[in-house]
């Protein structure tokens, strides 16, 4: 209950920062008003400024944040809102110009003034950032490389933003606009040195170590790690992290899964990584003693922050490595409740963790469903994907009041929450963690 209060508190700041410029111009004191599509113009491009400046934070992985808030939807909530902010920056211009066409001429790169240069330069910046954004996979730009464009346009339409207001010098004439937006600004830089500087010297100051690689089914490594000289870190089962094996100031990382018990013995813990290229591919070939850096344990995916009596555990191909975690951390704990686990695979040769979880079954009360899209021939369990129909048969009788945690690919979740629901189980009683964040 207090946490659900605290995730409000941090809601209602998030968007009182962003309409407070606008309040309080509607409030106070202010220069003689002009047409009112030129004020409607003026309102969009604060509330968009504003906005566009806070959404370092959805992404920025301060604790203080993704405590109350899942990694996933973090991310989702910043790439609909990044929309949103395009269009409101893109419409300040445009009443402009229907409100008065000769201010077409700043449009003039050549002739125009600089604060309307920085203005006209900032909207084509954010074009470009939106393009490589939504359609960086189209495009093929690989990930590394869309994210310096994508931070570097960002941070540099912020700044030419910010150029444009301060130079138009009307409303930003106003003493407490100006204390506003000056203290926006500071919280946008703190944020962008907590996130480029203070992060990547804690991690280099943070280093771990390879202990062991151990080869899984399904072209998958687990890779088992420990401190190098710190204490380490904690985590909860179900959450994940950050993880590169260049200097943190490169921000070259990857979030993994923790696959391993939090209740382990020791300072070491593992993750369990699907071979798909990049960084991926390098996972085998990493050797004991080797140096990686790690930021986390992030999530809200965990057994630790819910409530429950009977588990209900769905997952796909990798995204079994966190319900891995969960499972040897109740047998680790020695837990009775009794669990269901549907894990679907295209083969049963690619099935992870397969003769690990059989010996889970003799040390918790743990129902498994595989379910095999292309089965071999004598295959005498479920087939093709994680219905309705597969999950009607071999549900507990009290499965609407379990609690479910779902893991694996967006089409997967969306398909398996949609026969949840079907199921008339409740949202509150459902908790997943996507494997597509960018």
């Amino acid at each position: 209950m207090k946490k659900r209060f605290q995730t409000k508190i941090w809601l209602v700041i998030y968007f009182l920062l962003v309409f407070l410029p606008i309040v309080l111009l509607m409030i106070l004191p202010r220069p003689q008003g002009r047409e009112f599509l030129r004020e409607v113009s003026v309102a969009l491009g604060f509330m968009g400024m504003a906005l566009l400046g806070l959404q370092t934070i959805p992404t920025s992985r301060l604790k203080i944040f993704v405590q109350h808030f899942p990694m996933d939807t973090l991310y989702q909530f910043h790439h609909g809102l990044s929309i949103f902010t395009f269009l409101i920056l893109l419409a300040h211009p445009i009443l402009l110009f229907i409100n008065n066409p000769r201010t077409l001429q700043l449009l003039n790169l050549v002739t125009a003034p600089w604060w309307a240069k920085a203005g006209v330069i900032a909207i084509l910046l954010m074009i470009i950032l939106v393009v490589t954004s939504v359609w960086r996979t189209a495009l093929i730009i690989k990930y590394d490389l869309w994210r310096w464009i994508h931070d570097g346009l960002a941070y540099l339409a912020i700044g030419l933003g910010l150029f444009h207001m301060f130079k138009v010098n009307y409303y930003m004439s106003l003493t407490y606009q100006k204390v506003i937006w000056l203290a926006l600004t500071g919280l946008w830089l703190a944020i962008l040195i907590a996130i480029r500087f203070v992060r990547p010297i804690r991690m280099k100051r943070r280093p771990y170590e390879v202990v062991e690689v151990i080869e899984e089914r399904g072209s998958s490594w687990s890779l088992i790690l420990k401190p190098s000289g710190h204490a380490g870190l904690n985590f909860e089962a179900g959450q994940f992290a950050w993880i590169t094996d260049e200097s943190p100031f490169i921000f070259r990382e990857n979030p993994f899964s923790f696959s391993t018990s939090s209740e382990a013995e020791g300072d070491t813990f593992g993750f369990t990584i699907k071979e798909l290229g990049d960084f991926t591919a390098k996972v085998k070939d990493f050797k004991p003693g080797d140096t990686l850096y790690v930021d986390g344990p992030y999530g809200n995916f965990s057994i630790d922050d819910h409530r429950f009596k009977n588990l209900i555990f769905i997952a796909g191909g990798i995204g079994s490595a966190p319900v891995m975690s969960m499972l040897r951390t109740l047998a680790d704990r020695q837990a009775e409740n009794e669990i269901t686990f549907f894990f679907g695979n295209p083969t049963w040769d690619s099935v992870i963790y397969r003769e690990e979880l059989e010996t889970l079954k003799a040390k918790l009360n743990l129902n498994l469903v595989h379910v095999i899209e292309r089965p071999e021939e004598g295959w005498q369990g479920e087939t093709g994907f994680i219905t309705v129909d597969v999950l009607r048969r071999h549900l507990p009788e009290d499965y609407q009041d379990c609690t479910y945690f779902l893991c694996g690919p967006l089409p997967m979740i969306t398909a398996v929450e949609k026969a949840l629901s079907e199921l008339q189980i409740s949202p509150t009683n459902v908790h997943s963690e996507q494997y597509e964040m960018a």
